[in-house]
């Protein structure tokens, strides 16, 4: 029997030599290592990115203002990006209007102050940082969001044909200037949550450009200023992601009917980004099933999770729907909200990005009466307004991504 194996092994041997030409070129009887040729049937292992952050796009006026930012035990934040990198986020959101100058007293009490220039610099601090930077345009001078989409004031008296190349040529201008300022986003959101459409036209007119899923009207108008619009990001910033933004987490129905209506158009787009805000659309599994449905019929676009938050005090008054009985508004639920809400999204593999909004809330250590950067508190943030210190939901963001 040893004699045998002794045998196989010797055969075994003459055959590979043989097959490599019996020895190397030296003649030293060195068998080079023979390297396997990939095989192109079998599916390769393709590592996706994941992106945890927030829309920090107040972040500069609490800097200037005077608000003090502390971790969780109560220690002072001296570098609050640096914070949230060390905290083990990678990428921040930061939106951008046309003229801020131009909105409302209220709506300038809420935060609206981000034109180009603010852009930029909080961009390239961004960048300098070390994070991956998405750019939010609303082209509006105030709020873009389901409820108002009001055209610009300087565009207001353009006809279509005309917003289309003046929407291309925005989108590249402020995106050449974002380059040169070092400030080159990474994904780049055509519009705010644009599910019913955008640049509607002027705020009280009686013929707001709409779009409804259940009609035709205004859908041509619409796809095509985003091509417009994507077509600058591409020219400009071909490495960025185009990301188009809806917010009707609750209706997978809308949902599956609005990105037919992308892609039947031609709308050249590489994210799906969503809204999700509990007390307004429902459960996490009602989000969990749009999700689902959104992986089933658009496989070839990521999923991102662009606006996120729970209060961890007071909660709102206008709530459509009320999970304090499961998470508390409190630091606790906040932070088990964004647990749980982690552990599911986890499970999608094509979602790939989780932003909390207004994530740097915090009024603390500012003069109210003159420093108050909003005429009100934002408690859905992961900062405590009443002592600047972190939340604990922000320690949770991290394991998106680990």
């Amino acid at each position: 029997m040893k004699k045998l194996r002794r045998y196989i092994i010797m055969l075994g041997c003459a055959l590979v030599c043989a097959a490599c030409g019996g020895s190397s070129d030296d003649g030293d009887g060195y068998v080079p290592p023979v390297t396997p040729e990939p095989d192109e049937d079998k599916p390769q292992v393709q590592v996706v990115e994941r992106y945890a952050g927030g829309d920090i796009s107040l972040l500069t006026k609490y800097e200037t203002n005077g608000a003090k930012y502390l971790d969780h035990s109560g220690k002072p934040v001296t570098d609050v990006l640096t914070f949230f990198k060390d905290a083990g986020m990678n990428a921040m959101r930061v939106r951008l209007f046309v003229d801020p100058s131009k909105a409302s007293d209220e709506d300038k009490g809420q935060g609206v102050c981000q034109d180009l220039s603010y852009v930029k610099a909080l961009g390239k601090r961004i960048k300098a940082a070390g994070m991956k930077l998405m750019v939010d345009f609303h082209y509006s001078d105030s709020w873009a969001d389901p409820a108002k989409q009001y055209t610009p004031d300087a565009w207001k008296d353009l006809t279509d044909d005309q917003l289309y190349t003046k929407i291309y040529e925005y989108t590249k201008d402020c995106l050449q200037q974002l380059k040169a300022a070092g400030a080159t986003p990474d994904m780049i959101q055509t519009g705010n949550e644009i599910s019913y459409g955008m640049l509607w036209g002027v705020k009280g007119s009686a013929s707001l450009k709409k779009c409804y899923v259940n009609s035709t009207a205004n859908w041509q108008r619409f796809t095509s200023l985003l091509i417009q619009a994507g077509k600058a990001c591409r020219e400009v910033c071909p490495e960025a992601d185009i990301v188009i933004h809806t917010e009707r987490a609750a209706q997978s129905d809308v949902m599956k009917s609005f990105y037919n209506k992308m892609k039947a158009a031609g709308v050249d787009y590489d994210v799906i980004g969503i809204s999700y805000y509990p007390t307004w659309h429902g459960n996490m599994a009602t989000l969990g099933n749009t999700l689902s449905m959104l992986e089933s019929n658009f496989s070839d676009k990521s999923i991102m999770i662009v606006e996120v938050g729970y209060n961890h005090a007071y909660q709102p008054s206008d709530v459509d729907y009320d999970y304090s009985a499961t998470y508390p508004v409190s630091d606790e639920g906040q932070r088990k909200f964004t647990a749980d809400l982690i552990s599911m999204l986890k499970g999608h593999d094509k979602v790939t990005g989780l932003f909390w909004w207004w994530m740097e809330a915090n009024e603390y250590g500012l003069d109210w009466a003159t420093k108050r950067v909003t005429d009100s508190w934002y408690n859905a943030s992961m900062f405590d307004n009443a002592t600047g210190k972190a939340t604990s939901a922000l320690d949770e963001m991290k394991h998106f991504i680990r």
